[in-house]
């Protein structure tokens, strides 16, 4: 990987993110074409549904001066026919030279296919740019069309000592304002929210994402029974095996759920294995001893050897709380 394909990869993977909340259930693309003597010709991204992938998209805005370049694309281009044409005939059409792909498409319809066809063409095709940070920018995308079910975020806000409620159940609020902002932004980011009905209950949420870039309104999914004269109508009244549930929401094109219930939830999907990732607000207080309601008070580890270990991603200050990201 030479230092200028590294550093148009990381271009056209900052741009993928302006389409992370319009292309789904697509995947959010980005592209870069650069010319013959190093310089931007132009880039695009991924579209809503039915719109332009982000390939076609920077294609367009190229013309002519697309002819001899090198198209940088953060994942394989399409190879069939769907709401839009396949990308892989209008990057050959278009008479791009070179094709520097980050990862491959693991959708049944693409699946190397597309990379396939652009060599078949005569086109020099290098995979694999990048791939590591390609893949945890789409791995809700990725893993989807890998197992039909959504990548399943664990979101928890706790003192330093592990509490999400005190003695009395008050939790409003453990964290800061800048932290219950971006978990809005997680939100945001999500297709579906999931909580308890006990959390409905005694929380009564909107489960809306309200960011500076507008309203979001997720997919809403409780375990149980909502009650009547809550908030958060229209929503899936949903009971029995979680993996059921997840491979119903996976058919309806949920991407990620981002699971907000109380410790009896999250207990539940971190018991049976089908968290991907937790984010987990940690606010600089000390509940103690009779300080309430644990964060995972019905998840039961008897032994070390037992223990559940994940991968830190990421740590970060919000506001006075820090934002931790693990991968499980």
């Amino acid at each position: 990987m030479s230092l200028d394909d590294e550093r148009w990869m990381r271009k056209a993977l900052e741009i993928s993110r302006a389409a992370r909340r319009v292309a789904p259930p697509n995947p959010w693309v980005g592209a870069v074409i650069v010319g013959l003597q190093g310089d931007e010709i132009s880039s695009g991204i991924t579209g809503a549904p039915g719109g332009a992938h982000a390939e076609v998209s920077a294609l367009q805005r190229a013309g002519d001066r697309a002819r001899g370049s090198t198209l940088y694309v953060t994942l394989e281009p399409c190879n069939h026919v769907g709401r839009t044409p396949p990308c892989s005939a209008a990057v050959i059409a278009a008479g791009v030279a070179r094709v520097v792909v980050a990862t491959d498409d693991p959708d049944a319809r693409v699946s190397g296919s597309g990379i396939s066809a652009l060599r078949e063409a005569g086109l020099t095709v290098d995979l694999g740019t990048c791939s590591s940070d390609a893949e945890l920018e789409l791995a809700p995308y990725l893993w989807h069309r890998r197992f039909r079910r959504p990548y399943v975020v664990l979101k928890v806000a706790s003192t330093l000592d592990g509490r999400v409620a005190m003695a009395n159940g008050t939790s409003q609020w453990i964290t800061s304002a800048e932290a219950r902002l971006d978990a809005h932004e997680v939100r945001a980011d999500s297709q579906a929210i999931l909580v308890g009905a006990q959390t409905v209950r005694s929380d009564d949420p909107e489960l809306t994402a309200r960011t500076a870039s507008g309203l979001y309104e997720p997919l809403r999914v409780v375990l149980g029974r909502a009650p009547i004269n809550d908030k958060i109508h229209p929503c899936l009244e949903r009971s029995g095996d979680l993996g059921e549930i997840l491979d119903e929401l996976g058919e309806r094109d949920v991407l990620q759920l981002l699971i907000e219930g109380g410790p009896k939830t999250a207990s539940a999907f971190l018991s049976e294995g089908l968290v991907n990732r937790v984010i987990w607000y940690v606010a600089p207080g000390f509940a103690g001893a009779n300080g309430g309601l644990g964060a995972l008070e019905n998840l039961r580890t008897e032994t070390i050897s037992d223990l559940r270990r994940g991968r830190i991603l990421a740590v970060r200050q919000i506001g006075e709380d820090v934002r931790i990201d693990v991968e499980v």
